[in-house]
Formats: C-alpha cells, structure tokens, sequence
C-alpha cells in the first residue's frame, strides 16, 4: 500500500503487513555489495554532482531534494531514485517521498511505514541497505510496477539525525549497485543534507521574518552564507582532488618500483622448466618484449602458448595496461568481426545498443589472438588493416577508430599449408611474423616433466587438502617414457586426477589413462624399435629429396608424408637428419 503524505486513510498502514512475510535477511544483500568488482572513484562525476547541487540551491532551493534524486538517477545509472523523508504531524509514523526521478516518479507523495519498511529498517541500523526484490517482504510493493529488482537506500541526515534516506532502484538486473555507488549517494547527501538543513532553517527565519516584516533583508543575508559555504565545499573537493591525484601518482611509482623488484626475483614464476629448448624460447621472450612488435607464437596444443604470450605483455612497457585475450576458434564465423571490433547499434538483427569490441578494450595494452589460423577471410583483411593502419571501423559503422595496440598473435596451424590452400593471407601472415616464436612440445623437453610434476603435485594437493609428499619411481619413469600427444595439458590433467584418487602420501598413476601407443613408442629401445626408427629416417630423407630439402608448402616434404611441418621439423631435429643435404646447389 503507498500512502500519498497529505492523504488519509482509515486503515493504518500497519494493518497491510502479512503474517507470513519473509524475513529481512532474505531480501538483504548488502555483503554481496562490498564483494562485487571495485570501481575508482570518479571525482569527475562526483564534482558535476555536486555543482548541480550547487546550481539547484542557488536558484530554486525548494527543488534541492528533487535535484538530489535526478543527480542520484544520473550518476549510479539507476532506474528510479528519490528521497524518504519522516512525516512530522503524526509523530513520525511513517515515510513519504518528496521527491523521485524515473520511472516510479508518478509516485511521488507516495510513502511506506516506519514500523515495517525498508526505510525504517535502514534507519533502525543506521548503515546503508541493498535489497532484492523489495515485495518479497513488504507486500504492498507489489501492486507498484515494474518491481524493485534491487534497491539501494542510504541514510539521510539533517543536523546529525537520521530524518529519512535516500534511494536508487535497478528494475532489472542489467547492472547492479556496487560500492562506488554508495560511496557517491553518501557523497551527495551529506552535501544535500547541509542544504536541505539550510532550506529548513530559512522556512523558520523567513516565518520570523514576516512577523516582523523583515523577510527580505535576512534571506539575502542566509543566501550569501549559503553561497559562501558552497564557493568554500567547492575549493575544499578542488584540493582534496589534488591530493588525491598527489597520492595516486606516488602509489604507482612504489607500484612499478615493486614490480620490477618481484620481476627481477622471478622473471618466468608461471612457466616451468628448464631444459635447453624451453630456455632458448625464454631467451626470446626477453628479447621481444621491451619492443612493440607483433609476435607470432607456434606450436602444438597444449604447449603454453597464452603464457608465453602473457609473459611478454608482462615485461612490456604495457605491463600496467589491459591484457585481452581472444580465442579465435570459440566464436562463430559470423560474430567475430564484432567480437573484435565491436559493432553499432542496428548494425545486424538483435544489435539492440552499441558494442565496444576487444581492440578497444585492449587500447594501450596487448592483445592475444589465440588459433589465428582459424580467422574467417573477410575478418582477415580487417584485421590487417588494424595491424597496416592503426585503426579500424566498427561493424555497421562509418568512421574510423585509431588503436595504440600490441598483438600477439598464436596458432597450432600449419600456416604455411594454410596460405598455399588459400585459407590464410599471406600479406596477413608477413604482419603477424615479424617475431616468430616456435613452443617445443613436451616431448621434446623430457628433463623438464619431473619439475611439472611436481608443480601440478604441489598445486593439485593443497587445492585437495592433501599432503603428497613422493612420487612413485616407476610413476616417474612412465610419465618420461610417454609421448604426451596433449603435451603439458594432458600432463595437468593426468596429475590432477591422480591427486583426486591418491590415498597416500605417495603419487601413483594408472598406466591405463595413458594412450598405450605413445607409451610403447618411447620405452627402452628394442630391436624392433630400433628397425622402426631406421624406417622413419628412409621415409623422411626420401621425402626432403623428393622436394630438395623444402619442409613447408604445398609441395614439401611435410605434405608428401601427410604431417604437419612442426611435427616434421621436430622428427628431424630429434633424428639429426641434415635437410640442408638436399636442397639444390
């Protein structure tokens, strides 16, 4: 039931509350407030505020609360928001709204009661309250339309008394409230508040006044005070901002200082190993990332391709800006122009508002183009043109959009093969390659699986509570004997179920959640693996021969076999074949 402030109604209000009604703490939600993602302060938003306060007062202090609901409306983005103020002709038994903005602003004069309320529970605790879904609890919200989805109230003060609060409603759960909200409704209405307090104070002196017949002269006398304090807030909240700007630039000075120093203690924390093929992508990880060039990162699934790539956004001079990483593979053909670079509103059926795309998140920091190689055509050229220009066109827009953005891109694609089958532009390639670097697959860093064992042992154990202290010699020897086809996640995967299923402080695996023909492959040599290894060096050199030492393309030796041309370069570097053998003279 809403109560208009002047209106009369022979059935108390308090007659309307449900025996069966929820209790507070169901539709209380205020803890999650305070675990939502923290926003900065915008003092810019805030100072804007307050000069509409300012200007509010200034010429129409009468509108001051409504002012303060419209303010509060615009800067938490809110649905509805407005002002609960006590009545005082009946002793302060129920609330009524002066003043809203939005959509419930047909229901000013509207009001709920003192005893069993949101307004009075927030008074009652004297804290700020975030609710759901306010007719849960208080029934006679629900003939109001649309619903209180969530619902933001702050206490309101006049000479340091709670006489109401203030409020913002989301009517859907499009964005919720967070602390930066509260933060600014606490803002504005201690400032409201002084003004409000002012306001009430020249209703008794100009009633003086006109008993006296001396009205005039004393509303100009307070309108010069209130002026002053205003004039004297605004220079306080100047200063207070420059403090703040002083502070914030000094913490990100100690900030970078610090950074270097835990980089310097732990260059690569997150990749480990330490077998000569990984140091030597490492070495060029170093070298790359101070530049601003393109990198492009090779390699089988399941190499680390991200982290190498997060690596080098790490030790750039972007370091303190956005990473964003894109997985090319997992978005349709047909959204990921927009996913890249955003799209107009109406741009294509159900682009309902406009969208910022992943380039312009990324604007001063890296992004990271995962499986490139899986790029729609047309999505390629404008992908170029953001790598040749700077600068691209949202999808179904018009003008162009300059970006300061590092791109790193990766694939496990055979490129190569790609742009002689005409499924990758080669001028796109040439943009993407300036600074190639190739992950070797585990296989190939045999001497760095007992330091990943550990790590994931390590990590998979304390995640279960667990304490695994060994791990089983022959587990050890299984885990080094096999091919790892699925290289360094296949290895996480295998360990984490084994610390899932360990009942003992020593690691064991089951042999048969390995692929059994891997296994085979790399166990001690035999005679007829020795025969099969004698074999594959024939099939490959007959191969180089046939294509006169070329690897890649259509015509190389790679296609001839039917097999990547990673896999074929790593078959023979691990073979020590010498393809410079049968290029032409």
């Amino acid at each position: 039931m809403i109560e208009s402030a002047n209106s009369t109604n022979d059935l108390p209000l308090e007659a309307s509350i449900p025996d069966g009604a929820v209790s507070l703490e169901s539709v209380l939600c205020t803890e999650e407030l305070r675990r939502r993602p923290w926003r900065p302060p915008d003092y810019g938003k805030e100072n804007c505020a307050l000069v509409a306060l300012a200007g509010a007062l200034a010429d129409s202090p009468r509108t001051i609360l409504q002012t303060l609901a419209e303010t509060i409306l615009e800067v938490t983005q809110s649905d509805s928001a407005g002002v609960s103020l006590l009545t005082t002709d009946d002793g302060g038994k129920r609330f009524y709204w002066p003043a809203i903005a939005g959509v419930w602003k047909p229901h000013i004069g509207g009001g709920t009661p003192r005893d069993f309320g949101p307004c009075g529970d927030v008074l009652d605790r004297n804290i700020p309250l975030l609710f759901s879904h306010l007719e849960r609890r208080y029934t006679y919200f629900l003939p109001i339309t649309p619903p209180a989805v969530e619902c933001l109230l702050v206490p309101f003060y006049v000479g340091g008394k709670a006489v109401g609060t203030i409020w913002a409603l989301k009517h859907d759960d499009r964005r919720k409230f967070d602390a930066e909200d509260e933060r600014l409704m606490g803002a504005l209405g201690k400032v409201a508040s002084s003004a409000y307090q002012s306001l009430v104070s020249i209703d008794d002196l100009k009633f003086q006044i006109a008993e006296r017949e001396k009205a005039g002269t004393a509303l100009h006398e307070l309108t010069n005070v209130l002026e002053t304090r205003v004039r004297v807030r605004t220079e306080e909240l100047e200063q207070r901002n420059e403090e703040v700007k002083t502070l914030r630039d000094q913490l990100y000075k100690e900030n970078v200082a610090l950074r270097e120093e835990i980089d310097q203690a732990s260059m690569f924390e997150e990749i480990v190993g330490a077998s000569p093929p990984l140091k030597g992508v490492l070495a060029r990880v170093s070298k790359v990332a101070p530049s601003d060039s393109t990198v492009l990162i090779t390699g089988e699934t399941g190499t680390g391709k991200e982290l190498v790539a997060r690596a080098i956004h790490k030790r750039s001079t972007r370091s303190s800006r956005v990473f964003v990483s894109v997985n090319c593979a997992a978005i349709p053909a047909a959204l990921i122009a927009s996913e890249l670079f955003g799209h107009e509103k109406g741009a294509f059926t159900g682009a309902l508002q406009r969208r910022i795309g992943r380039f312009e998140l990324a604007e001063g920091g890296t992004i990271f183009l995962d499986e490139i190689g899986d790029l729609p055509s047309d999505t390629q050229i404008a992908l170029l043109r953001a790598l040749q220009e700077h600068e691209f066109e949202r999808v179904g827009g018009t003008s162009s959009i300059r970006v300061d953005v590092r791109v790193i891109a990766a694939t496990n694609r055979d490129l190569n093969a790609a742009m002689a089958g005409g499924a990758f532009r080669s001028d796109l390639f040439y943009r993407l390659n300036v600074f190639p670097i190739e992950m070797p697959p585990l296989r190939e860093r045999q001497e760095d699986i007992p330091l990943l064992v550990a790590y994931f042992v390590d990590r998979y154990a304390r995640k279960a509570g667990k304490t695994i202290g060994n791990i089983d010699r022959r587990t050890l020897e299984i885990l080094q004997c096999y091919g790892w086809p699925g290289n360094i996640r296949e290895l996480q995967n295998v360990i984490e179920r084994s610390v899932i299923v360990c009942e003992t402080e020593t690691l064991t695996i089951d042999e048969s959640w390995l692929r059994h023909e891997s296994l085979k492959a790399l166990r001690p040599v035999q005679p007829l693996a020795e025969e099969l290894v004698a074999r594959e060096r024939q099939m490959i050199e007959a191969a180089l021969a046939a294509s006169r030492g070329r690897v890649s393309g259509p015509s190389g030796a790679a296609a001839r076999l039917g097999i990547p041309g990673s896999t074929l370069e790593s078959r023979i570097k691990a073979l020590g074949i010498r393809k410079e053998r049968f290029k032409a003279p």
